[in-house]
Formats: structure tokens, C-alpha cells, sequence
């Protein structure tokens, strides 16, 4: 009954309800839309959050309690691509171009399933560490360098490793989060309280709006589920929790608190949707986004935000014994 309590408190939140309210209403063919531009300043603003908050937490931990959680978090960045390919080359019979580009996806981070699980866990006072977001940036790049050294293993050739290296480090994802985090550090707490009243107080009312736009997103993509076909329907929810199961031992045996496990578990579960995209059209513009976009937007992103972050919750209580 504990998981189904708190299935129900997720559903509830404002959060998941926009992310429900922008696929009713392109279920509806309703007439709404963000102005141009704005899901882009959206998605500036949540970033560079991300990535402020996380640099002043991260100012205030001491380097002892961070790098073996940065470790592990590579660690899976190099195991859970190469599982992905693995498991869509064998078991789905996906080519070897399109296994990489979903594996790519699911091995590379949501910044926005991140930033739920942190509002999930505020919103019933349950503590984590403050440097999880530092985790993020660190997960976001190398599980997409391998896919794509995967997929050129086998021959392929596309845009050269160098040109795909920079698209994703001067990426505006990586920078915003990387730079955000330097600011945060650098400035620490005095720094803090010149950007609260912007970048703290307003977050998830920000959040609520980039939400609402995701749903609407998701609900155009929905009709690219009967291309998808029912193994990566299967795949996009049963893999993502075997990611999550993967890491929550992990996040124990690093020293992270139960709350910073749901999170460190729900950063391996989730899908990028941001950087990897815009790699992947650039390294392998072949490969087909009716799979790795439907996949990692259509099936992940929502699984995760509604009924994945209480399962992470539940497992990582259970597993503490909390």
C-alpha cells in the first residue's frame, strides 16, 4: 500500500498533471501552443538552476563525500550504453546504427526527470546530497561517445568523433550545466543570495510551464508508438528499471543517503532528450527518430515522472530500511 500511497501523491502534483493537461490537449487538438523560442528559454533558465544550486551544495561538501558517488556515476555511463546496444542488437534485432542511437539515449541523463525527482523528494521533505546535480553534468556526455565508438566499431562512418565531441560539449546543455555549476562553486553561499530570488523561489512554478510544453511535445509523438513496435514499448519501460535497480546498490555502497539514491537511481533510468538528440542527428543522421525519440520521450519520460520516481522511492527506502 506504501507505493501505491505515494503513486498517487505523484500524480497529484502540479507537475505531472501540466505534463497530463499538454497531452490532453494535443490529444484534443486544441489550439495551444508556447510562443516560439519560449520552450528554449525554458530551457535555459532549468539548467542553468540545475546547475547554480548544484555548484553552491557542491561548495559546501567536502571532495571526500563526492568523488566515489562521481565515479559510480561514470562507471554506469560506460556499462549502461553498451547493455542498451547489447540488448536492442540481440533481443530487438535493431541494426547496429539505430541500437547505438537509442543506447545513446538511455545511457546519456534527463535534466528535466532530474529536476522532478528533486521537486518529488522536496515535496515530502525527504533530504538528499546537494551535489547530485555535479552527477548530471558528469553523466551526460560519455554514454553517447559510447554508442557512437559502439556503432564505428562496426564499420560505420559518419561525422568524424571530433565534430560530434564539440556539437556536445559546446552544446548549450552541457555548457549551462557545466557553467552553471563553476558560478555556484566559485560564488558559494554569498553568491547564493543574489540569485535566489530568481533561480530558487520561481523553479518549480518554471518547471510546471516546461512540463505542460513536454506534454504537449510527448502527445505529438504519441502516434509514433505504432512504428515503435511492442519490444521497444517493452524495452523503453523494463530497461530504464533495470537501470534504476542497477544503481541503487551502487548509491548505498557510495554512502548516499536514501533520497540521494532515488535520485542517483532515477538519473540511470532516465533518457536524454536534449543532448543526445541533437548528437545524434549530427554523428548518425541515418538513424531513425521515430525509434530513439519515441523511445526516450514518448515511453521513458512519462513512465519515469508518473509511476517510475515512487517505484526508485520505495526500492531505496526498502533497501535502506527506512
Amino acid at each position: 500500500m506504501d507505493i501505491l500511497h505515494v503513486l498517487w501523491l505523484n500524480l497529484q502534483t502540479p507537475m505531472i498533471l501540466a505534463f497530463l493537461l499538454g497531452i490532453i490537449a494535443t490529444r484534443l487538438k486544441s489550439d495551444l501552443r508556447f510562443p516560439d523560442g519560449m520552450y528554449t528559454g525554458l530551457t535555459i533558465y532549468l539548467l542553468l538552476a540545475i546547475g547554480l544550486k548544484g555548484g553552491v551544495k557542491l561548495s559546501l561538501a567536502p571532495l571526500s563525500q563526492v568523488w566515489l558517488p562521481a565515479l559510480m556515476a561514470f562507471a554506469l555511463c560506460i556499462v549502461i550504453p553498451v547493455a542498451a546496444f547489447v540488448i536492442l542488437r540481440n533481443l530487438g534485432k535493431f541494426d547496429a546504427v539505430n541500437a547505438a542511437a537509442i543506447a545513446a539515449h538511455y545511457g546519456s541523463v534527463s535534466a528535466v526527470t532530474f529536476s522532478e525527482a528533486q521537486a518529488f523528494l522536496d515535496s515530502q521533505g525527504i533530504a538528499y546530497e546537494g551535489f547530485m546535480p555535479s552527477l548530471l553534468a558528469i553523466m551526460e556526455i560519455p554514454a553517447i561517445m559510447v554508442a557512437l565508438f559502439l556503432v564505428r566499431a562496426r564499420g560505420h562512418k559518419g561525422a568524424g568523433l571530433g565534430n560530434t565531441a564539440h556539437e556536445l560539449f559546446a552544446g548549450k546543455g552541457t555548457l549551462l550545466l557545466v557553467g552553471g555549476l563553476a558560478i555556484g562553486l566559485i560564488s558559494g553561499k554569498k553568491g547564493f543570495e543574489q540569485f535566489a530570488p530568481l533561480f530558487d523561489t520561481p523553479f518549480r512554478g518554471v518547471l510546471v510551464l516546461f512540463l505542460l510544453e513536454v506534454g504537449i511535445v510527448t502527445g505529438r509523438r504519441l502516434a509514433d508508438l505504432k512504428h515503435a513496435g511492442i519490444f521497444l514499448v517493452l524495452f523503453g519501460i523494463l530497461f530504464p528499471l533495470l537501470s534504476a535497480a542497477a544503481a541503487l546498490p551502487l548509491a548505498k555502497l557510495c554512502g548516499l543517503s536514501y533520497g540521494g539514491a532515488m535520485i542517483f537511481a532515477t538519473l540511470a533510468a532516465s533518457a536524454s532528450y536534449i543532448a543526445a538528440p541533437s548528437a545524434i542527428r549530427l554523428a548518425l543522421p541515418e538513424a531513425s527518430p521515430a525509434y530513439y525519440l519515441t523511445a526516450s520521450l514518448a515511453i521513458t519520460f512519462p513512465f519515469n515522472v508518473a509511476v517510475g520516481l515512487p517505484l526508485y522511492l520505495t526500492a531505496a527506502r526498502t533497501l535502506y530500511g527506512v
